[in-house]
């Protein structure tokens, strides 16, 4: 993942001069935009709840299938979003996602957008303050705009066309006619502010903070930690796009892809809050007495569905926006792992099920691979007594006893490193999967059958209260649920159905590696477990009929039998 920084200046328009990012625009002045918290934020006696200060001003309420919330027309914020088709739990009578909330109010995070003029003009421009006049009535819909218009007394109309599509997007055209005797040099912008640090997961498998792809620059994944010591990161760039990002959730500004603009993360310390922001400050453009000038951008505010971003990326030409989910670095195995299981999804309408059949593809595609493999196994098993007594007869010399072993094999066309291969194979896979469930929100919430409500969560049962049956609730380090205790067993059972190892130490590892993988997967999310237990319940079968085949005794119940059976004692004088 690629964090290179650069601190360029933007470069000025011909004839002005470059306001300094990272100042307070005020009525009068002419600066660049204000860093988030500065101007806007309530000191903690004064904070309201997010009712009261929505209820305080003037809004245009947003109504689509996917999002319900409003447009402060004081300051023209995108303040108040809710995203109505995810709740906070299984619960479907649960709170829904609020995403974006209004200064003032706790956790403030929202959008603005406008203009900042050249250090030296003294253009009344339009800031936080600001009370812009709807034009007409109604509410933000889709296909249903809304304008709003503002004017600056001082020969400036400022002009500002919102859309919002169908998913997530809020497209804002802004527009200043210049009806005045002097030109004036203004500079777009838009930022993504955020008030206060929010809780973390803290995986290092999941980017949670400050995000962009900053044209050839590539992805740049910037903690919370990192741009509080850092400060300001700039970058001058073209085609790119920057916000804030939570696990299922963010708010990013997409400029003018053809425009040069420097994009930039910051964060400020303000009184007892800490706040972040996302911004760009785009190149400067000089309206002339008597005419107008333009500046459009987007912005997304909402659930991370894949199919909604990857349409944004192909139909707007929004440059690798797909990264705004986190892949990995394994995003080739990742990406189709997830494209898989959601076609089988849309076949069966069950994220379980579908992960169960993407698990019976997998063996199919890797059973070439696998049969030779558990041959090579099959035919070690058979050679053992003559490796034993290879290993006697050259107890003293391990150089002759490695090449009587490697001739050995040589002789049976047998390779000893190919029992690790099913193992080898199956990791990628299990961490593409662990991702898939860990960052898409398509998992989020998705039922498989009876107890497991929600596949992205563990197993929530526990054999500590008896899966439920008596009445208490246990700890999070103990819930031992049903599915890793079958992953467990099924685990168990698949080491059985080969020769115990002679070596004592390799032999307790053995036996105690499914306790130990049975106890950690017990906090893992419960569609990984089902897919782990449901591939060794599959790897079990395969062996055992390869082994079979081969005629290789299949040990499991001589094993089973040794533990409970002990052994007799060897005579004395007898070995």
């Amino acid at each position: 993942r690629q964090q290179q920084q650069q601190t360029q200046a933007q470069t000025p328009a011909p004839g002005t001069t470059t306001p300094q990012p990272g100042s307070t625009p005020q009525p009068g002045t002419a600066t660049a935009p204000q860093l988030p918290g500065q101007g806007g934020a309530a000191t903690p006696g004064q904070q309201l709840t997010r009712e009261a200060v929505i209820a305080s001003g003037p809004r245009v309420t947003i109504d689509t299938p996917k999002l319900n919330g409003s447009i402060a027309l004081k300051g023209g914020r995108v303040d108040d979003l809710a995203l109505i088709k995810y709740r906070e739990t299984v619960d479907p009578k649960s709170p829904p996602i609020y995403l974006l909330s209004p200064s003032g109010a706790p956790h403030p995070f929202y959008a603005e957008f406008g203009w900042v003029a050249a250090t030296g003009t003294t253009a009344k421009l339009p800031d936080g303050n600001t009370l812009w006049t709807q034009q007409g009535r109604g509410n933000l819909a889709v296909g249903q705009p809304i304008t709003l218009t503002y004017d600056n007394g001082e020969g400036l109309e400022f002009r500002r066309v919102i859309n919002v599509d169908e998913n997530y997007l809020i497209t804002l055209e802004d527009s200043v006619a210049n009806k005045g005797t002097a030109p004036v040099s203004l500079y777009p912008y838009a930022l993504i502010s955020r008030h206060g640090k929010p809780e973390t997961l803290g995986y290092y498998i999941l980017h949670e903070g400050l995000v962009g792809v900053m044209g050839d620059q590539g992805l740049q994944e910037i903690g919370y930690g990192d741009v509080e010591s850092k400060k300001t990161i700039s970058f001058k760039v073209t085609n790119a796009w920057m916000g804030i990002t939570d696990k299922y959730w963010a708010a990013t500004v997409v400029p003018d892809q053809s425009r040069k603009y420097e994009g930039r993360f910051s964060s400020v310390q303000t009184g007892a809050q800490r706040t972040y922001q996302a911004d760009f400050l785009a190149e400067a453009v000089t309206v002339a007495p008597g005419a107008n000038a333009a500046s459009t951008a987007r912005l997304f505010a909402g659930a991370k569905e894949v199919a909604a971003i990857n349409g944004y990326e192909q139909n707007l030409g929004i440059k690798r926006f797909d990264l705004l989910i986190d892949w990995g670095w394994f995003y080739f195995i990742t990406k189709p792992m997830f494209y898989a299981i959601d076609w089988f999804y849309h076949l069966t309408g069950n994220f379980g099920v579908a992960i169960l059949l993407v698990t019976v593809v997998l063996k199919v595609l890797f059973f070439p691979l696998a049969n030779k493999s558990y041959a090579s196994m099959a035919k070690m098993k058979a050679v053992q007594p003559e490796m034993l007594s290879i290993r006697e007869r050259f107890a003293d010399d391990k150089m002759k006893q490695q090449q009587a072993l490697m001739e050995l094999y040589k002789k049976e066309k047998i390779n000893p490193l190919a029992g690790c291969w099913p193992v080898l194979i199956q990791i990628p896979v299990f961490f593409a999967l662990y991702k898939v469930l860990f960052v898409t929100i398509e998992m989020r919430h998705a039922p498989f059958f009876g107890w497991i409500r929600d596949l992205a969560a563990p197993d929530p049962t526990s054999i500590f209260n008896l899966f439920g049956l008596l009445p208490f609730a246990v700890p999070a380090a103990l819930l031992l649920g049903v599915w890793p205790i079958l992953m467990g067993i099924t685990m168990f059972v698949q080491m059985k159905l080969n020769p115990e190892p002679t070596d004592p130490v390799q032999k307790m590892v053995f036996t105690w590696m499914p306790v130990f993988f049975t106890f950690l997967l017990g906090s893992f999310p419960a569609g990984l477990v089902i897919y782990w237990t449901w591939n060794n319940f599959l790897s079990i079968a395969q062996q055992a009929y390869i082994m079979k085949k081969f005629g290789t005794k299949i040990e499991l119940w001589d094993n089973l039998k040794g533990m409970f059976v002990k052994k007799p004692a060897a005579e004395p004088g007898k070995s």
